[in-house]
Formats: structure tokens, sequence, C-alpha cells
């Protein structure tokens, strides 16, 4: 796989993110659903932003690993919170977690009106290698 990033400027790399990633030549693309703060038991968290971020990340985590991935292979992250506010206190948790793998993606970051049950955060990513 060959991966080129496009950033015509510089401002988006405080914020852990590039404006284009063009990936040729991948020997598999891996597109994961949205992942948020619910156990293995499929029981939604009803705890708090920082909370979820963190157990989001880790199920990302996991369904990429086990589905024969890496996690520096994500070209595309996608987050969807409830609450902006409260996830801004917390964008290190995943800022911290794009550097550690090495990751390089292009990042849609939404507010919506509710995801489902309790949950307050969701990431979806597309995955090449």
């Amino acid at each position: 796989m060959e991966k080129r990033i496009i950033n015509p400027w510089e401002w988006q790399n405080q914020r852990s993110y590039a404006q284009a990633v063009e990936v040729k030549n991948p020997e598999g693309t891996l597109y994961v659903s949205g992942q948020t703060a619910i156990s293995a038991d499929g029981i939604s968290s009803n705890e708090n932003m920082e909370s979820q971020i963190k157990l989001a990340l880790k199920n990302l985590e996991q369904v990429i690993t086990e589905a024969g991935y890496e996690c520096k292979g994500i070209v595309r992250l996608n987050i969807y919170t409830t609450a902006t506010d409260e996830l801004w206190p917390h964008f290190n948790l995943i800022q911290d977690w794009v550097a550690k793998h090495g990751i390089q993606q292009a990042t849609t970051l939404l507010e919506v009106k509710s995801l489902f049950e309790t949950l307050k955060v969701e990431l979806e990513a597309t995955v090449v290698k």
C-alpha cells in the first residue's frame, strides 16, 4: 500500500488530522461501523464523556486488530458526539491515541442530536493495509 498525506496548510497538525489521504494499491480495506462505549455484554455506558471515549477507542482498536489490520492503517476517522462541549476537554484522549499508533487520517467531527441509548460518542473508521 502507498499512502500520501495532503495538507495544504499546517494548522490541522495541532488538531491531529490530515486534510486528505490518498491510498494506492491497498491489500485490503476495512470499513468499521461506529464504535461506542458498549461493554462486551452489549450494555451501553451511562458514564461520563471521558470514560465513554476511552471505551470507544478500546472497542475500535479491538475490532481493527481482530480483523487483522493495524490502527496505523486508519485513513478516515469520523467522530460523532452528542455534546462537543463535553468532548473538547477530553479531545486529547483521541489525539494521544492517534499519536500512539502513528495514525495520519482524514477526520470529520459532527455533533448529533442523539446516539444509541445513553451513548455520547461514536467513532467510525476506514482502515487500509
